[in-house]
C-alpha cells in the first residue's frame, strides 16, 4: 500500500508516515521545511521517499501521487495567530493548497484524502462540547480556511468520487512539537520554560480551556479515517473529548518536572478562543475512535521526550 503524507516533516505528519512505515506501507513524504523538519523523520528515513516541494506547486503533487492509494494532507500555514498576520498566505497555503491537493489527488486517481481540519472553526461559540453540527464561526482567517477545506473535501467527494475524510483537530500535543517557534503549542512552550527554569508567559488569565489530544491517539484516528467504510465526505472532531485550564496545564508540567515556578500573564491574543472541548460521539461511532491517553499520561511521555531531545543537543 503506498500513501502520501503532506507536511510529513511536520509534527504532526511525521508521527502519521512513521506509524505508516511501521506497519510496512510505502510512505512518500512531501514537504517544503518552512516548519517541518528533517530530523523528525531522522529515525524511520530509511523507510520514506521524500519530496521537497510546496502544496502550492500542482505538478510536484501529481509526480508524488502517481501510484497512491491514499493522501494525508497535513501541510498547512499551521499557527492561528500567524494567520492573523499574513491572511493572504493562509488563503494560498491552507485554502488553495488543498485545492491543489484535491485537483492532483483526482488526477492521479486516489483513492481517499484524509486532511487536517480544525476546532478552531468553532469560534467563541460558548456551547460545549462542539458538534460536527454546530453552526462555524471562525475567529481568524485560519479557522475560515479550515472550513473552506472542509466544503471543498466534502465538494469533491461528491462530484468527482474521490473519497475524503476532514478530521477536526483540538489542541494536539506530544513528542516534535517544536517549542522554539513563538507559534508553538502552548505545552511544548511549557515543557520548554520548565526545563530551562523559567517562568513561562500565559495569555489571558490562564483559565481558558482546551481539548488536549495526545498525537499517538490523533494518528490512530487518522489511519482509522483512512480506512473506514461509508465514511466519505464527512467531518469529524479528533480530540479526547475532556477539557484543562492552561492555569491547570501548567501546574501539572510543573508537578511532572519537579519546579515551583509562577507564570507571567499578558494580554490575551488577538483571534484565541475562550473554551474549547470535542463531542467524539460521532467519531467514536463511525471511525471506532478509542483514546488510548489520559492528559497526565501523554504528558508524561511528552516532558521524558523533551528532556532527552534537550540533553542530545
Amino acid at each position: 500500500m503506498r500513501y502520501l503524507v503532506t507536511g510529513g516533516c511536520g509534527f504532526i505528519g511525521s508521527h502519521i508516515a512513521e506509524a505508516l512505515a511501521t506497519e510496512g506501507a510505502e510512505v512518500r513524504i512531501y514537504d517544503n521545511l518552512s516548519s517541518g523538519y528533517e530530523r523528525n523523520i531522522a529515525g524511520f528515513r530509511d523507510k520514506v521517499q521524500f519530496t521537497r516541494a510546496d502544496v502550492r506547486d500542482r505538478s510536484a503533487l501529481e509526480l508524488a501521487m502517481e501510484g497512491v492509494e491514499g493522501v494525508f494532507h497535513e501541510a498547512a500555514l499551521v499557527s492561528v495567530f500567524d494567520s492573523v498576520e499574513r491572511p493572504l498566505d493562509n488563503h494560498e497555503i491552507n485554502v488553495t493548497g488543498t485545492l491543489n491537493v484535491l485537483l492532483a489527488a483526482r488526477a492521479r486517481k486516489v483513492r481517499r484524502v484524509v486532511v487536517a481540519s480544525s476546532a478552531a472553526v468553532y469560534g467563541n461559540d460558548p456551547a460545549l462540547p462542539k458538534r460536527e453540527d454546530m453552526l462555524p464561526q471562525p475567529e481568524s482567517p485560519y479557522g475560515a480556511a479550515k472550513i473552506a477545506k472542509e466544503h471543498l473535501m466534502a465538494v469533491f467527494a461528491k462530484l468527482y468520487g474521490l473519497q475524503t475524510v476532514s478530521l477536526r483537530y483540538f489542541n494536539v500535543y506530544g513528542p516534535r512539537q517544536d517549542p522554539s517557534s513563538p507559534y508553538s503549542g502552548v505545552l511544548s512552550l511549557f515543557m520548554k520554560a520548565a526545563l530551562e527554569r523559567k517562568s513561562p508567559v500565559i495569555h489571558g488569565d490562564g483559565e481558558q480551556s482546551r481539548d488536549f489530544t495526545y498525537v499517538e491517539d490523533v494518528v490512530a484516528l487518522n489511519l482509522k479515517a483512512a480506512r473506514a467504510p461509508g465514511v466519505s465526505g464527512r467531518v469529524y472532531n479528533a480530540g479526547n473529548g475532556g477539557r484543562v485550564t492552561i492555569n491547570q496545564a501548567w501546574a501539572l508540567v510543573q508537578k511532572l518536572e519537579g519546579v515551583d515556578l509562577a507564570a507571567v500573564h499578558s494580554a490575551p491574543r488577538a483571534g484565541d478562543v475562550r473554551d474549547s472541548q470535542a463531542d467524539t460521539t460521532a467519531a467514536v461511532r463511525d471511525l471506532g475512535h478509542a483514546p488510548r491517553y489520559s492528559f497526565e499520561e501523554g504528558m508524561r511521555l511528552t516532558l521524558e521526550w523533551y528532556r532527552r531531545d534537550a540533553s542530545s543537543r
